[in-house]
Parts: structure tokens; sequence; C-alpha cells
């Protein structure tokens, strides 16, 4: 028995997080009152249904770690992991094998919680269409016998096009949907999920998002698990994938990073009474 047994389900396959779990401000406005540093990931995989791991892009854990890390957390939860920044940087993308078989093979100590790997190709960055198809073919589909989801991010406005969204789709790989006007911004879906980064929450405004917004993205992530493509969003090509009900990720990262809890815990609370 824990001091947080109650845990939110997963609706309608839809799980909703913030990004990592340790942050000083949330000591004031998330975590209860005195609660110790080390079960701060306990108690908030009872509030949200994931959590995305940023501190992976600076260095891989010990298998130990993520496996002390599985346990913490309740059935049905998952974490998304943010690959190493060493491998999208290296400048031959087609020969970083052996560090994705390394990175890979310690986080599936994460067990049933292994959620998403988002690699993050970051902006000035100039990517070759040759490499960087090399470089997918590498990115394995399954890992002790589960099956891997993989989550584009680049952040190269010139090399996000038609060609690009064509790759990820030939892969079955999701390309990150950013409500961020610093990134490349499309709701294109290329796979049997949807991954979305919301990152416009507001220090004044107690849930980080608006009442009328957190009902907006209610509704597009509903449509979103359900196989439909929000019409109000942005898409840059015409073309539009098979519907059919989808799993879907939604986490409130960076901006007012005080508030993206509050917001996380409103989205899950609309989620369930639709």
């Amino acid at each position: 028995m824990t001091l947080f047994d109650e845990a939110p389900s997963p609706v309608n396959g839809i799980r909703v997080g913030i990004g990592g779990w340790t942050f000083a401000p949330w000591r004031d406005n998330f975590y209860p009152k005195g609660l110790v540093q080390r079960r701060e990931l306990e108690y908030a995989s009872r509030k949200l249904t994931a959590i995305e791991i940023n501190g992976t892009y600076y260095g891989t854990q010990k298998p130990a770690t993520y496996a002390k890390w599985a346990a913490e957390t309740p059935e049905g939860f998952v974490f998304s992991a943010k690959a190493p920044m060493r491998i999208m940087q290296s400048r031959q993308l087609q020969k970083t094998g052996p560090q994705i078989e390394d990175f890979l093979g310690g986080i599936a100590s994460l067990g049933s919680r292994l959620g998403p790997i988002v690699w993050q190709f970051d902006a000035g960055q100039r990517l070759q269409r040759d490499s960087f198809a090399a470089f997918l073919d590498l990115l394995p589909k399954q890992i002790d016998g589960r099956t891997l989801r993989h989550v584009l991010d680049v952040r190269d406005r010139e090399f996000v096009d038609a060609d690009y969204l064509a790759l990820a789709r030939q892969h079955g790989m999701a390309t990150v949907f950013t409500d961020s006007p610093d990134y490349p911004s499309f709701a294109d879906i290329t796979a049997d999920f949807v991954y979305a980064r919301l990152m416009r929450s507001r220090s004044d405004v107690t849930t980080g998002y608006a009442g009328d917004e957190l009902d907006g993205w209610t509704k597009r992530t509903h449509a979103w698990a359900d196989g439909e493509q929000p019409a109000d969003l942005p898409y840059l090509a015409k073309e539009r994938a098979p519907q059919c009900k989808r799993d879907v990720f939604v986490f409130f990262i960076s901006a007012a990073k005080e508030r993206n809890p509050a917001a996380a815990m409103a989205l899950i609370e609309r989620l369930g009474t639709k």
C-alpha cells in the first residue's frame, strides 16, 4: 500500500502528462507539503497517466534506475523518453546503430511502462535526406519482444515538408504536433498513434490554459483517439491518414512550467467526463 493509491486510468487510449517530475516550484503547487523528493515520482504517476523523461536527452541511466522508476508507478502508467542528443547530433547518423542499440537496450528495463521514444533534432541542425532515411532504418520496431513506438521531432523548418511526412509514414513513426510558435507546428498523422506537446501554458492562469482552451483540447484529443483529424489545426499536406482509432499522448511542456501539472490534471478530468 502507498499514500497515493488513487490513479487515473487512460480514457479511450489517451494518456496525459508533463515533462519530468523534479521541479522545485511544483513543491508549492503540486506535491503535498512535506513530501520527500524520493516519492515525487510515486505521487506524480498517480495524478497523471504519462511522463516524458527529458533527462535521457542529456545522458542515459543505468538499467537498474529505469527498473526502479517502473516499480514506483502504477499499472497503466507509461513513460515516453527523449533519446540522447549525442545520437541525433552525430554527423554520421547512418552509423549510430551501436549507440541506438545501447540506449534502447537499457531503457527497455522500463518494461510495460515504456512508451514512445522521441528522437529530437534541434533547430539549426542541417539534416541530409539520405543519412536521415538511413538513420530511420536503424530504429528497431521491437525490443525484448515489446513493440517500440518512435516519435520524430525535427525542428529544422526547411526539412519539414511533404517528403518528410512520407518518410515518417513509410516507417510508421509519429511526428510531434507542437503547439508552439517556436517550432514547426503541424498535425499531419503519420502513425497509429498521436504525440502532442502543448507549450502555451501561462503563469497567470491557475490551470496553465484557460477553461475554454482546455475544452478545445479535450475535443481535439478525443477526435484524435477516434481516428479523426481536427479541422482547426495546421497541416502540411492535403493527404489525410486513414481513419482508425489511435492511442494519444499529450504532454504539457515548457512555457509556464509551474502550471503544467494543473493543466494536465484539468485535461484528464475533462477527458473522463466526455
